[in-house]
């Protein structure tokens, strides 16, 4: 173990003197430099519409690795490249002081590496895990928010495609219904929960083991509630799941298949923020033990969770969430979670208890204000069914090797985004990966990326 632990420290050191420009000669920014354009056209606050849009191209590659044997769900071993492609058009409205209402059109294009296979921590975000869907432009939100003022002061917001107004009440309750991502809302990172500009792997980006309720494409419907003071918030969400393990189509039947969210925000410091988060999922799901126990007594060969699916199942999780801004203006966060590991993996991915950690610094030492360099680290983990169930040659919705020689998957990723013009930016990344889909007898696996993102 701790060999494992000094290879893993070996190569995010490596990757970071890598990636990290020389800061020796480094001046800061005056003070009175004026910020770049982040947007290749220009917005208004002042308006009551919203109109903007983004398009993320990544390509990702892999050389090839060792891998004694393969199953129908493994990270493929051969070399292989892929390049995936979202585009999204943000609309919205102000009506009067306290409603507002969003609608965005977006378009999931080329594949993942492996097709999306073989990888708890998959390496891009972006990526749509059925590519059959294909790249057929979709409504990826369509809500309406309602702000209700619990006080008569306000405070400055910064728009954006979600929250329009220039400034909210300083104590609010927020309602949003409609369709929506769930982690729009909640387990937000503002070092690690963007994969357009920052770091790309699934469990970096969001708490692996929050299995939030989401289709195929990450987006649900629902509700949320939301209550904001200048130093805590509180929301909860009841949200639509879907009707099959990594399905496009909705369960409506609430009484049985639902997702229920409950998040508390304290911020006791302008530099510090921390998240408690719990969710129950419930839904159609199977139970690995009894998938187990019918392989043993001989009627599932090999074992399958989909033949031992029961409605209304719970599975439950909870998870923290933690950032903090140094006084050198270097960002940190840190994530821990943890998911009940009988119940199937179902929406998100396959991880039953999680953590990660890293940081980032913006390029103003070296008189590029825009630019950002962020490494991270993460350890994902199975529980006993869930290893059981794959060693037996059991597949998931993302893994199955068709045996399994146990092992926490391990991730370090690394990533620079320049600031080009305006709102293009251009990145170049590398995520190191042991155990892939937790097995010690596959990799280790080495990533490259190359990014580019354009905001409209």
């Amino acid at each position: 173990m701790q060999a494992d632990q000094g290879r893993l420290a070996t190569v995010a050191l490596a990757i970071l003197v890598f990636l990290l420009p020389s800061l020796a000669e480094a001046q800061s920014v005056a003070p009175d430099e004026t910020p770049p354009v982040l947007t290749l056209f220009p917005h208004s606050n002042s308006t009551w519409w919203w109109l903007s849009g983004q398009m993320n191209i990544i390509e990702q590659a892999h050389p090839s690795f060792s891998s004694p044997y393969a199953g129908p769900n493994s990270f493929r071993a051969d070399n292989e490249h892929a390049v995936s492609r979202v585009m999204t058009l943000f609309t919205g409205a102000r009506l009067g002081r306290s409603w507002e209402v969003a609608f965005d059109v977006e378009s999931a294009g080329g594949r993942g590496l492996s097709d999306a296979l073989g990888l708890a921590g998959f390496t891009n975000l972006d990526v749509v895990r059925n590519p059959e869907l294909g790249s057929t432009p979709y409504v990826a939100r369509a809500m309406v928010r309602k702000v209700i003022a619990f006080s008569d002061s306000d405070t400055p917001a910064t728009p954006t495609p979600l929250s329009f107004a220039p400034r909210v009440p300083a104590r609010r309750l927020e309602i949003r219904a409609g369709k929506f991502s769930t982690v729009d809302f909640f387990d937000i990172n503002s070092v690690g929960s963007d994969s357009h500009l920052q770091f790309t792997n699934w469990t970096v980006d969001n708490n692996g083991a929050y299995d939030y309720a989401a289709d195929t494409r990450g987006y649900t419907y629902g509700v949320v509630v939301e209550y904001d003071t200048p130093r805590w918030s509180l929301r909860g969400a009841e949200a639509l799941m879907p009707t099959v393990a990594n399905g496009i189509t909705f369960d409506t039947n609430v009484k049985r298949a639902r997702g229920e969210n409950l998040e508390f925000e304290f911020r006791p410091a302008s530099n510090f923020t921390l998240r408690l988060l719990g969710y129950d999922n419930h839904a159609n799901m199977g139970s690995y033990t009894e998938a187990i126990d019918a392989f043993h007594a001989g009627s599932d060969m090999p074992p399958d969770v989909t033949a031992h699916r029961e409605q209304g199942r719970i599975k439950g999780g909870m998870g923290a969430n933690a950032e903090y801004t140094t006084g050198a203006g270097i960002r940190l966060f840190g994530r821990v979670g943890w998911n009940s590991g009988d119940t199937e993996s179902f929406a998100y991915t396959e991880v039953n208890h999680t953590v990660s950690g890293g940081g980032d610094s913006t390029g103003a030492r070296w008189r590029r204000p825009a630019d950002r360099l962020g490494i991270a680290f993460v350890s994902n983990g199975l529980s006993g069914p869930h290893k059981e169930y794959l060693r037996l040659g059991g597949s998931g919705f993302l893994l199955g090797d068709g045996t399994l020689s146990y092992g926490r998957e391990s991730i370090v990723e690394s990533y620079y985004t320049a600031h080009v013009w305006r709102g293009i930016l251009a990145s170049a990344g590398v995520q190191f990966i042991d155990a892939p889909g937790y097995n010690r007898d596959r990799g280790p696996v080495f990533v490259q990326m190359a990014r580019l993102h354009l905001d409209f």
